[in-house]
C-alpha cells in the first residue's frame, strides 16, 4: 500500500510538472527562493533562458529550467533539455587524450606528426600536450574559416577544418613559449584519438566516459542532420520582447559539439571529485596547471580552468557558439558544482554561477586593505626634464595593430591606449610603468632611424612598437598604394582593397564591402572581428607586395598582392 501511494504521488507530481521542470532536495526554502531570484528575469513563457544545476557530494541538489527551448512551440527549458556545450565539451576531449595515455597508446609529449601525418612539418615540435593547453602557436580554425569566407551559421564538417589546417604555412609563435587559445588544437586532438583507438570521438566517449557514468543523454554531436530530441534552440536578442534564431550546423566535434544535460553533467562533476570512469591520477592529469617554456605557471590546464575562487581550487571551464553560452565550475574540496546552460546569447552563465556559488561558499581569502600612496606615485609621476622625454611623444604601433600615444601635460607623461588615458610612473633611464598597473613595463628607445617602445606584461609576453607619424595617414595618392587583389595560398581566397570617395574599401565575394581605417603607415583596421588589422607588407622598393593578417589568434597570415 505504501508503494502504491508512493508512485500515485509520483505520477501526480508528473502530471502538473514539478518532476519535469525542477529537482531540490536538502536544500532550505529560503536558500531555493535566492537561486531562483537570480534567474527570475528568464522565468517567462515568451523569452529563451536557461538551465541550472547545483552539485553537493553525490546528488544534484538543485534544478530547474527556466524560459523556452523552443520559442516556435513554447516548449520550456528543464533540467532534461539537451544544450550544445561549445567549449565545455573541451575537457572531454582532453579526458579521452589523458585515458589512452594511460593505456600506453601515446605520451602526451609525443609529437602530433606522429598521429597527423596530414598537418604540415613546420620544423618545429608541437606536442600532444601543446595541443591540451593551447601553446601549440596553431591558428584558430574558425577565425581561419571566417577569413575563408566561411560563416559561422555555415555547415562546417570535421574534413573541412583537417584541410584547412593541412594548408597552414606558419604558427602564430613558437609552440611552448605563449598562450593562445586554439579551437584548432581540440579539433587536432579528437583526429589523434580517432587515429589511436580506432573510434571517432564519439564513440570512444561513449565508452570510455559516459557509458560507465550514466550519461545516457550525452554524446558528441557531429552530424548536424541528426535529429536529437528534446535540444534546446538557440536564439539572439533583438530587443526586450523580440528574438531571431541563431543558427549552429557543427558536423565537427572536439573543440565543441558536446550535447548534454544539467542532469548528466552533475554525473561529470561529481566524477572530478570521485571518479568512476578513470581515476584520482587521471583527474589530476587533466587538472595540473600548464607551463611555459619560460617557466611561467598558466591557469589553464588540460582542456579546463585551474585556479581559485574565495580561496578554494575550482576547476572550470565557459562555452559560447551561436546563442548558447554554458559555464561548470567545480569546487574539488568541497566536493560541489554549479552549472548554467542557456539558449540565448546575452545570459552571463559564468556570472551566474558565482552568484549561485556565492550562497554556499565562504571567502577564505585573507583582506588585505590597500595602503593608498599618492604621494610617492605622483612624486615618481613627475619629470624633472621633460626635454629629454619629447623625443619620444607622439604615436606607436605594434605587430598586433594595437595604437599607444603619448603626450606632455605639465610634468607629467601621459599614455593613451584605446581610449583608456593616465600618467606613466618614472622607473629607470627611459623606463616607465602604469599607474594603477605597475607590473606592466614600458621602456623607450632610439634604434637608427627609428623610435621604439617594448612594453612588458604581467605574463611575460613583450610586445613591440614602432612610432610613426599621424599626419599623412589620409593623403589619396599614398591610399592608391594600397589597392589591388590580394591572394591567400593558406585558405586559398582572395580580398580587394579599393579606394572610394577619399575610403578605403576591403572587399570579398562573401562578405559586404567593409571600411578600412589607415591607423599608420602601414597599418589597416576594419570592424571584421576575423581579420580587425592588416598589416601591409613593402618590397625592396618600398612598394605594397601583400599583407598580413595579424588579428586575434590569427598572426603572419599572408595575402600576396596580385595582378
Amino acid at each position: 500500500m505504501r508503494i502504491q501511494r508512493r508512485i500515485f504521488i509520483v505520477l501526480i507530481l508528473i502530471s502538473v510538472g514539478i518532476l519535469n521542470n525542477s529537482f531540490a532536495q536538502t536544500l532550505p526554502d529560503s536558500t531555493i527562493k535566492k537561486i531562483d531570484a537570480l534567474f527570475a528575469k528568464w522565468d517567462t513563457s515568451s523569452s529563451p533562458g536557461c538551465t541550472v544545476g547545483i552539485v553537493m557530494n553525490d546528488k544534484l541538489v538543485y534544478s530547474k529550467g527556466f524560459g523556452l527551448a523552443n520559442l516556435e512551440y513554447a516548449i520550456p527549458n528543464t533540467p532534461q533539455t539537451i544544450f550544445h556545450m561549445a567549449s565545455v565539451s573541451k575537457q572531454f576531449t582532453a579526458y579521452s587524450i589523458i585515458l589512452l595515455a594511460e593505456q600506453g597508446k601515446l605520451s602526451l609529449d609525443d609529437d602530433i606528426h606522429k598521429f597527423l601525418s596530414w598537418f604540415p612539418d613546420l620544423k618545429v615540435k608541437i606536442t600532444i600536450r601543446n595541443l591540451l593547453n593551447h601553446t601549440s602557436g596553431i591558428r584558430d580554425q574558425w577565425q581561419l574559416l571566417a577569413i575563408a569566407g566561411t560563416r559561422l551559421d555555415d555547415v562546417i564538417t570535421q574534413e573541412q577544418i583537417v584541410k584547412l589546417l593541412g594548408r597552414q604555412q606558419a604558427l602564430n609563435f613558437k609552440p611552448g613559449e605563449q598562450f593562445s587559445y586554439s579551437n584548432s588544437g581540440f579539433t587536432m586532438l579528437a583526429e589523434i584519438v580517432k587515429k589511436v583507438s580506432g573510434k571517432s570521438l564519439r564513440n570512444f566517449t561513449d565508452s570510455a566516459i559516459f557509458k560507465p557514468l550514466g550519461m545516457t543523454s550525452t554524446h558528441f554531436h557531429d552530424d548536424y542532420t541528426e535529429i536529437e530530441k528534446n535540444r534546446a534552440y538557440s536564439y539572439d536578442r533583438i530587443d526586450s520582447t523580440h528574438f531571431s534564431n541563431s543558427i549552429l550546423n557543427y558536423s565537427n566535434a572536439g573543440a565543441t559539439s558536446l550535447f548534454t544535460n544539467v542532469t548528466d553533467m552533475s554525473k561529470w562533476i561529481m566524477n572530478v571529485y570521485a571518479p568512476k570512469a578513470g581515476n584520482q591520477i587521471t583527474i589530476d592529469q587533466l587538472t595540473i596547471n600548464a607551463m611555459l617554456t619560460n617557466g611561467e605557471k598558466l591557469n589553464y590546464a588540460q582542456g579546463i580552468e585551474t585556479d581559485t575562487y574565495r580561496g578554494w581550487k575550482q576547476f572550470s571551464h565557459g562555452g559560447s557558439d551561436a546563442g548558447y553560452r554554458t559555464y561548470v565550475s567545480v569546487f574539488p574540496d568541497l566536493k560541489m558544482g554549479f552549472m548554467v546552460f542557456s539558449n540565448l546569447a546575452d545570459i552571463r552563465t559564468s556570472s551566474k554561477v558565482y552568484d549561485m556559488a556565492d550562497l554556499f561558499i565562504n571567502d577564505t581569502t585573507e583582506k588585505i586593505t590597500a595602503l593608498k600612496k599618492p604621494a610617492r606615485d605622483s612624486m615618481a609621476a613627475i619629470l624633472k626634464d621633460t626635454s629629454a622625454m619629447k623625443k619620444f611623444l607622439g604615436s606607436y604601433v605594434s605587430e598586433e595593430g594595437i595604437i599607444f600615444n603619448f603626450e606632455l601635460k605639465g610634468s607629467n607623461l601621459y599614455y593613451n591606449l584605446q581610449g583608456e588615458s593616465n600618467f606613466l610612473i618614472k622607473e629607470l633611464k627611459d623606463s616607465f610603468s602604469m599607474a594603477g598597473s605597475p607590473e606592466v613595463k614600458l621602456v623607450f628607445a632610439l634604434k637608427a632611424r627609428d623610435t621604439l617602445l617594448n612594453v612588458k606584461v604581467p605574463n611575460d609576453k613583450v610586445y613591440h612598437f614602432t612610432k610613426f607619424r599621424m599626419d599623412t595617414l589620409q593623403d589619396d595618392v599614398a591610399l592608391k598604394t594600397f589597392t589591388g587583389m590580394y591572394y591567400s595560398a593558406e585558405l586559398d581566397c582572395h580580398y580587394g582593397i579599393v579606394l572610394k570617395d577619399h575610403q578605403l574599401l576591403l572587399t570579398n565575394i562573401k562578405y559586404s564591402d567593409l571600411k578600412l581605417a589607415r591607423t599608420s603607415p602601414d597599418d589597416l583596421s576594419s570592424d571584421y572581428w576575423w581579420m580587425d588589422h592588416l598589416k601591409m607588407l613593402r618590397g625592396n622598393k618600398n612598394q605594397i607586395i601583400g599583407f598580413e593578417v595579424n588579428s586575434g589568434r590569427v598572426m603572419h597570415l599572408k595575402f600576396v598582392k596580385v595582378k
